[in-house]
């Protein structure tokens, strides 16, 4: 996975918390998904400037992960802040992939890749990329 800065980086930290954790006070892997997909929402409303829950609930266009590669280097634990950051790697006519990365202290904590399709979320048809969401990308 990549580990150097990229154009369109999008960077959000966010605190591990109780509910992120296993019984041995890690963070359960799942839960980076969560935290991934937390990333994608701010993602969208503050680093392209459309509104996430208006494009899912009035426009009604979905972004469902179709492809997730990680890579866990370290652990996190509760109380510790993460650094998250994506990057557009590819930008495809229907898809859109992301590289992400969560770091703590200097220490790249887990990698990824996420593949996302854009849907119409009443025919769940891949759609185009939105030529607002393409104009963005593209700034």
């Amino acid at each position: 996975m990549p580990e150097v800065a990229q154009p369109g980086r999008y960077e959000r930290v966010y605190p591990i918390r109780f509910s992120h954790c296993d019984p041995a006070g890690i963070v359960f892997f799942p839960q980076y998904l969560v935290l991934f997909n937390h990333l994608l929402e701010d993602w969208f409303t503050h680093g392209l400037g459309i509104d996430y829950a208006e494009f899912i609930g009035k426009r009604r266009v979905g972004t469902p992960t179709v492809r997730l590669e990680c890579d866990f280097r370290a652990i996190s634990r509760m109380g510790e802040d993460v650094n998250f950051a994506l990057w557009p790697d590819k930008v495809g006519t229907r898809s859109l992939t992301l590289a992400i990365e969560a770091s703590c202290k200097g220490e790249l904590r887990v990698g990824a890749r996420q593949v996302l399709v854009f849907t119409d979320l009443e025919s769940h048809k891949a759609v185009e990329i939105p030529q607002d969401v393409r104009a963005a990308l593209n700034r």
